[in-house]
């Protein structure tokens, strides 16, 4: 008996399939939104899965946003995206697609498009727990969960929480996994948000692309690695401000990045040279001091600067750093 039910299960998995890699069982809890003040578009998802980011959540920056599950027709992904862009709504552009799919029962996709229009679709044949919940500028879908409360869980974290849309989804994902999650448990997690004011650049209109492969905590890794891209965005304008001589921005900017992630010593080691490139070397020192002890490179390093215009030419100056 366990035989047969092994053997059909997978003959119908292959019979759902024109192209086995094309069309995977992966099921998940993922959420699609749009950012009403900034515009910024987002997908987020956590699965029981290995790299479940490569393949669920597809994000446009001045189109929409998609996440395509269950046993997932990646297609719907970049096609539903390309009918948005076109002038489609994501109700027109779902309905599609789904017209199309001779598998549409065994398939779960959530749709939102630049002006907040939002569409769903849960096959019957999506394994259950499964449902979506649409609300306003936000749907999110989830099948093979442990308890039917999840997508309604979602959606009052959703909408129930604060700061930026990274934070809000990653709200609803958390409160997916305390309602239960994925029967099977936790393997990997994504999170996209594109720009609200597209360059028609890729890689300039992505404002987060954050993938955890394989881990035996994929919500909490994606978390931290938030806190430490948020890091890094101010890492990056200080060192724009001082690549243009401002020096007062760069310090303000490598400050936030030092809050953001205080356990990797060369951000504060970047607002100690911005320091002493401010004239304030007496407050430069003690973070030198303290950063050469955490990571002895960066005393080998800080010579280095001076020849890429990083840090000033003085001879006194540099003598003094490499006494900490």
């Amino acid at each position: 008996m366990k035989r047969s039910i092994v053997i059909c299960f997978f003959l119908g998995t292959i019979s759902l399939s024109q192209n086995v890699t094309d069309h995977r069982p992966i099921s998940t809890y993922s959420i699609v939104a749009l950012d009403e003040e900034t515009g910024e578009l987002g997908a987020a998802v956590q699965s029981h899965w290995f790299s479940v980011g490569f393949l669920v959540p597809w994000v446009k920056a001045g189109v929409g946003a998609v996440a395509t599950q269950s046993f997932v027709k990646v297609d719907y992904g970049p096609d539903g995206l390309e009918l948005m862009e076109s002038g489609m709504s994501a109700k027109e552009a779902l309905k599609s697609l789904i017209d199309k799919d001779e598998a549409e029962a065994v398939r779960q996709v959530g749709m939102i498009d630049i002006n907040g229009n939002v569409a769903a679709h849960t096959g019957e044949r999506c394994i259950v727990y499964a449902n979506h919940v649409v609300g306003n500028n936000y749907s999110v879908q989830a099948n093979m969960m442990e308890n039917s409360t999840v997508p309604k869980a979602m959606a009052v974290a959703f909408e129930n929480s604060s700061g930026d849309l990274a934070d809000r989804m990653m709200a609803a994902l958390e409160a997916a996994q305390n309602e239960g999650g994925d029967i099977r448990g936790k393997q990997s997690a994504a999170m996209v948000i594109m720009s609200g004011e597209p360059t028609g650049v890729e890689w300039k209109d992505t404002k987060m692309s954050l993938r955890i492969e394989d881990h035996p905590t994929p919500l909490k890794e994606l978390k931290r690695l938030i806190r430490i891209h948020r890091a890094y965005q101010h890492a990056n304008k200080g060192d724009y401000y001082m690549e243009l001589d401002q020096i007062d921005n760069a310090l303000t900017e490598y400050t936030k990045a030092s809050k953001y992630y205080p356990e990797n010593p060369e951000l504060p080691y970047w607002s100690a040279v911005a320091l002493v490139n401010g004239g304030r070397i007496n407050e430069a020192l003690p973070i030198f001091k303290s950063v050469f002890k955490s990571n002895p490179n960066l005393k080998k390093m800080t010579p280095r600067l001076i020849r890429s215009g990083l840090l000033i030419d003085d001879d006194e100056v540099l003598k003094k750093i490499m006494m900490q």
